[in-house]
C-alpha cells in the first residue's frame, strides 16, 4: 500500500473503475469497509451517503445517489476480487 489510509476522508462523486487498485482506493478502504457494512446491515443508502460519503441525498439526490452507487460497487469489486491486485501489487512492489 502506497497512499496514506485515512479513517474518514472525503470522496470524490464517482469510485475509481477498472481492474487496478488505485492510489485512491488505497486511500478509501475504510470508507469501502463502512459501505459494505452498512449494505450488510441493510442500512439506509441515504443515511450512509450522508454520514460516511458526506453528501447531502435531500438537496442533491442524483449525485449522491450515483456517488453512493459507484462506491458501493467499487467495495463489492474489492471484496469479491479485487483485494487480489492488492496482494499482486504489494508483491509486484517488493520486488
Amino acid at each position: 500500500m502506497q497512499a496514506r489510509l485515512r479513517l474518514d476522508p472525503d470522496v470524490e462523486d464517482e469510485a475509481p473503475r477498472g481492474p487496478t487498485i488505485t492510489p485512491y482506493d488505497e486511500q478509501h478502504y475504510v470508507t469501502y469497509m463502512r459501505l459494505l457494512d452498512a449494505s450488510r446491515d441493510g442500512a439506509d443508502w441515504s443515511e450512509v451517503a450522508r454520514v460516511v460519503l458526506h453528501r447531502d441525498p435531500v438537496t442533491e439526490e442524483a449525485r449522491t445517489r450515483h456517488c453512493w452507487e459507484s462506491h458501493l460497487s467499487r467495495a463489492q469489486w474489492l471484496s469479491k476480487g479485487g483485494y487480489r491486485r492488492i496482494l499482486e501489487q504489494a508483491v509486484r512492489n517488493d520486488s
